[in-house]
Parts: C-alpha cells; sequence; structure tokens
C-alpha cells in the first residue's frame, strides 16, 4: 500500500510542475501588474521561457533585496531552512561566490558538488541524480557543460532547476547585466546595447531578453562565429512583437555606432582552449577601445561579465568611469538572490516598482 501511495504522490507531484511550467512561453501577462506575477515552483533554463513582466519582476525583487538588505542593513532570512545543491561542472568566482553567499545571506544552506563530489552522468544518471536531490535539497543550480544535461535534471526534477551557466545560455548573467543597465540609466526601454565578440551562450541570453524589455540589440561577431541559427531566428521574432531592433553584422563599428552600451566577453570560452590561436586570429579588430566608443552615444558605457583578457577590450575603457563591471560583477549575487527567492517564496518587493 505504501510503496502503491508513494508512485501516486510521485506522480502528482510531477504532473502539477508540469502544469506550472507549461504556461504559454514568452507571453506577457498582459494589463495584470507586476505584483500578481507568480514564479514559485519555475525553473529558470533560459529567459526564453520568461515573459517581459516576468523578468521586470525578477529585477525588481531583485532590487528590492539589494535595497533592503544592502543599504537599509535589514535581514532577510527569506529561505530560512531551505538547501540549495550547487552542482559545478565548469570553475567559476562570480557563479559560485554570488550563490552561495546569496544563499546564506538569506538563511539558508548552500551545498557545493564538484565533478569528485557527484556522480552527474556518469556513475549515476542524471534522471537518477535529479531524482534523489529532489528529496534532498529545495533546488539546485548546476553549471554545465551540455544544456541538454540542465533540461534532462529539470524534466525529472520536482525541485526547481537553475541553469549556472551551459554552453547554449547564460541567463542569471543577463539579469545582472540589465539590472546594472537600469541602475545607472534610470530605465531601459530605448536604450541600444551593441554586442561585438563571440556569438556564445552569454549573446544568446541577451537575445532571449533584449526585446522583452525594450532593448534595441547591435550584434558583430566574426564570420564563422555568428550566434546558433535557431537563437537568431526566435530573437527577430521577439524583435517584430516587442518593436525593438536587431542588427547582425560583422563590422564592430556598425555595431557600435549609435549605442547606448558597449559589451563583450572572453574569445576563448573553457573548453576551447585548442582553439585558441585560430580565435585570436579570427577576432582582430574586435578589441573595445575608446576608438570604439568614439562612434557611440555620449553617455555610453561599457560591460564584460568576467575574467577578461586585454585582447578583448583595452585597459583604458576597461578600467574607466564608463565601465560598469565592477557594479555588473556585484549584481550577480542580488540577481541571484532576487531569482531564488522567487522560485522558492511568494515575497514582495516593499520599494517601488522599478522604471523600466
Amino acid at each position: 500500500m505504501s510503496t502503491k501511495l508513494l508512485t501516486v504522490n510521485n506522480t502528482v507531484f510531477k504532473c502539477l510542475k508540469t502544469l506550472v511550467n507549461s504556461r504559454p512561453r514568452g507571453l506577457s501577462t498582459g494589463a495584470a501588474s507586476l505584483g500578481s506575477v507568480s514564479l514559485k515552483g519555475r525553473s529558470c533554463l533560459t529567459l526564453k521561457d520568461f515573459s517581459s513582466d516576468e523578468i521586470k519582476r525578477l529585477l525588481w525583487v531583485s532590487a528590492d533585496l539589494k535595497h533592503r538588505i544592502k543599504h537599509e542593513k535589514q535581514y532577510l532570512p527569506l529561505l530560512q531552512g531551505k538547501s540549495i545543491a550547487m552542482i559545478f561542472e565548469k570553475r567559476s568566482t562570480r557563479t559560485r561566490m554570488s550563490t552561495e553567499t546569496g544563499f546564506a545571506l538569506l538563511g539558508g544552506h548552500p551545498c557545493f558538488l564538484t565533478s569528485q563530489d557527484i556522480h552527474l552522468g556518469v556513475n549515476e544518471s542524471s534522471t537518477d541524480t535529479a531524482r534523489v536531490l529532489s528529496g534532498l535539497c529545495d533546488i539546485v543550480l548546476a553549471r554545465v557543460y551540455s544544456h541538454s544535461t540542465l533540461v534532462e535534471l529539470d524534466k525529472e526534477a520536482s525541485i526547481p532547476i537553475i541553469n549556472g551557466l551551459s554552453d547554449l545560455y547564460h541567463p542569471i548573467q543577463i539579469l545582472a547585466d540589465f539590472l546594472t543597465l537600469q541602475e545607472h540609466y534610470g530605465s531601459l526601454s530605448g536604450l541600444t546595447v551593441s554586442w561585438i565578440g563571440d556569438g556564445n551562450n552569454v549573446l544568446h541570453s541577451f537575445m532571449m531578453t533584449a526585446a522583452k524589455l525594450g532593448v534595441h540589440l547591435k550584434i558583430a561577431t566574426p564570420k564563422g562565429y555568428e550566434p546558433e541559427q535557431s537563437v537568431i531566428q526566435e530573437a527577430q521574432r521577439l524583435s517584430r512583437e516587442h518593436g525593438t531592433q536587431l542588427v547582425l553584422t560583422s563590422d564592430p563599428m556598425e555595431a557600435a555606432h549609435g549605442s547606448n552600451v558597449l559589451v563583450t566577453d572572453t574569445w576563448v570560452s573553457m573548453g576551447q582552449e585548442e582553439e585558441k590561436k585560430k580565435r585570436l586570429k579570427d577576432f582582430q579588430g574586435y578589441q573595445i577601445t575608446m576608438k570604439t566608443g568614439s562612434v557611440t552615444k555620449p553617455d555610453w558605457t561599457f560591460l564584460h561579465c568576467l575574467p577578461r583578457k586585454m585582447e578583448e577590450v583595452d585597459d583604458e575603457v576597461f578600467y574607466s568611469s564608463r565601465s560598469l563591471v565592477f557594479p555588473e560583477a556585484e549584481n550577480r549575487k542580488w540577481t541571484i538572490m532576487g531569482l531564488m527567492v522567487s522560485l522558492l517564496t511568494d515575497h514582495s518587493p516593499q520599494i517601488p516598482k522599478l522604471k523600466f
């Protein structure tokens, strides 16, 4: 009898999770205010799955936590009694520190797991790992090589899964980027962001998010290093839907022209070390300098998700007053906290709604 009941309960739980996660992708909540948006129980594998209002809600919650904890010195144990499994196939400074310290600051218990600590997909299948962790903790953040690993974890888990980085997307980085820009400019709608570099996972996440926030996106990548075609097609659809501009070119100066924000990232990601010599040659002319900034708008700023190499951006830009890279890095903490709180609780922000 107990075995049958357990099976039924697990089946019901999976069905409920499927219903929560099967809301129409990318649709706005329409006339509903941001205050009525709920993300509790959801996973976050890609911001492609989140509507404009849902992303704005995440940024609002993040700003609320930052203001109340950092500036007002409040203690908010919103995650007391909860635990997070942090699976890291790839090393990281910002993702680990922001998640581990952020979860603890909110009263929860983080558990860090490397490939030496867990048998993900090797001695134990991702399916079994997802089911085991569902009974041991409340949420999982996984930083993995293959996005398919996240998809499998989410399919089999009965708790929320957060993408800490995959080969396809890096959603938690983009939340930090847009919170940083909202803080600096006061709003987001109408800004133009120019990406100059590799068509990688960070760019993919920009492409799934910018239009939903009314942000124009101009992209310059060397030939052969363009974003995934499926991502381009979805970004074009989002641009049409939200009335924003999307430009793809191989000319960095064309992409930078008239922009508010210049963004780049590493040219050689983890796992691409053997391609380094060829990549450095192919990316010649893509370094961001003050010359790049000379064709932008007067209020231009610079973002980089770090770690940074000299060939990507020179010191004059990187350490200038136009560079927002260190506030951007700090905001990784407040936005992952905002995301975790939103997926695990019904927390309502106390500060006024942000202007978007």
